[in-house]
């Protein structure tokens, strides 16, 4: 079943806080402060249900031509249905619209980003502009996390 994936809305910002730090608390992604959330509100994508969040993910611009998905997040009882296939497919649309070639993400999913097209590479391949949030992380510098990129003329 296919889901509309829409760009939020500042009313969506709580939801997204309470749904990213749901699984922040798990330890499967960053925490984020509902400020970051609220100021960076544009970069999000969200999946609405009864009018509800029930998934989002957000694409971050960091430099002229690389940008990150992060904050993948889909309720529980909504996974398995092709949403965070959804809201990546969006994320590499917006980046492309954008201009930007080269998409990244640190996860602990590597398996899942790998089927949207983004391969995996060493950490240390990445510019050290993308490590500007690491240090709000808990397990910085020991990140556990692994890195994959998204070409976009690789993929095209």
């Amino acid at each position: 079943m296919t889901q509309r994936v829409e760009k939020a809305r500042i009313s969506d910002a709580t939801e997204i806080h309470r749904l990213v730090n749901y699984f922040a608390d798990k330890g499967e992604v960053l925490p984020r402060p509902l400020s970051e959330i609220y100021e960076n509100i544009r970069d999000y994508f969200v999946v609405r249900q009864g009018g509800r969040v029930v998934a989002c993910a957000a694409l971050h611009v960091n430099w002229v031509d690389l940008a990150e998905v992060k904050s993948l997040a889909v309720v529980e009882e909504h996974q398995q249905q092709r949403l965070g296939d959804q809201l990546v497919s969006a994320c590499l649309k917006e980046a492309n619209e954008l201009g930007i070639t080269t998409v990244f993400c640190l996860t602990y999913r590597p398996e899942f980003f790998g089927k949207c097209g983004f391969t995996l590479v060493d950490k240390s391949e990445l510019p050290h502009k993308v490590w500007g949030e690491c240090y709000r992380c808990p397990k910085f510098p020991d990140c556990d996390e692994s890195a994959l990129i998204y070409h976009a003329e690789r993929n095209a």
